[in-house]
């Protein structure tokens, strides 16, 4: 993600060049905001690819010497379905519409929407303790903890 990582930051050294440029000759605010904005937004994808980067090490992408087999295996784990997608897009779209209706709306989409945007978040935060901690339900001495010992079995040991 390093290469990624660098695209996005020379995009935000190109917003905020044009940004000082435009801000500098032409005296209209909003082009100035719009075009800082967009060097924020790419300079927080390049950062996150950054602290990916540095999380997770290089990939078989980031090596000039690498072979397509060597980047064959599981990208990551992708939710199979989920409601809080959709639970995101409808609190947006009632925020939208207070800001033009009313503040009661305003109110009633940004509740939803950060209700949403926690449960999105959040969803699968205990995926990783429940897959390396003990069967759901199991005391320590229970049969359910210890490893399954049967003659049949098909693993080796």
């Amino acid at each position: 993600m390093r290469t990624e990582s660098r695209l996005f930051a020379g995009v935000a050294a190109f917003f905020a060049t044009t940004a000082t440029g435009y801000g500098w000759f032409s005296a209209e605010p909003a082009g100035t905001v719009a075009l800082a904005l967009a060097c924020l937004m790419a300079s927080l994808v390049s950062f996150f690819l950054r602290v990916q980067y540095l999380k997770r090490g290089s990939r078989a992408q980031d090596r000039g010497d690498a072979e397509v087999a060597d980047a064959v295996g599981p990208l990551g784990f992708f939710a199979p379905h989920s409601p809080w997608p959709i639970t995101v897009a409808l609190g947006a779209v009632v925020l939208a519409n207070g800001i033009v209706f009313g503040l009661w709306l305003v109110l009633m989409g940004f509740g939803l929407l950060a209700f949403a945007v926690c449960g999105l978040v959040f969803q699968y935060a205990d995926r990783g303790a429940q897959r390396s901690g003990p069967a759901a339900g199991a005391s320590p001495g229970s049969a359910a903890s210890a490893p399954a010992e049967s003659s049949g079995s098909t693993r080796s040991p």
